[in-house]
């Protein structure tokens, strides 16, 4: 249910900006790794595929957390910027190792709740379209 879900809002944003998700395994051995080996690991991968010119928005608990209508603001500002690409990335189960957190450009928290990896993605393919359709002022967010 919730893939399905994923699909249909990657579907409506890919209707104004070219859509991708990336999954990235887990490194391997990454049962016998510890929390803080494991992401380091994951963060050398993350941080290989980081190019420049891209904009890397690093979903995190002790980011900031803004509105629909401020996450449309900034998504506008990048489009304005000629931003390359616009990267939203969700940690794995232990979260961003630091040397992610401070490459990116932006620390963006969605709540102060705990949320499964899945539904993470939901809800951030949802905001993005919200914020889509907040910048063409279309009939999706009433407020």
């Amino acid at each position: 249910m919730l893939k399905k879900a994923v699909e249909e809002f990657t579907q409506r944003v890919g209707r104004y900006y070219k859509t991708e998700w990336h999954i990235i395994p887990p490194p391997k051995n990454a049962a016998s790794l510890s929390e803080t080996e494991l992401k380091k690991k994951e963060a050398e991968l993350v941080l290989d595929l980081v190019q420049p010119g891209d904009h890397l928005v690093a979903l995190d608990e002790n980011g900031k957390q803004m509105s629909s209508k401020k996450l449309a603001t900034f998504i506008q500002a990048r489009t304005n910027e000629s931003t390359k690409h616009l990267i939203f990335l969700i940690g794995g189960a232990y979260g961003l190792d630091v040397a992610v957190i401070q490459k990116a450009a932006f620390s963006w928290s969605l709540s102060d709740l705990t949320f499964p990896h899945q539904l993470v993605r939901l809800i951030l393919a949802e905001q993005v379209y919200r914020a889509c359709t907040i910048i063409r002022n279309e009939k999706y967010h009433h407020q």
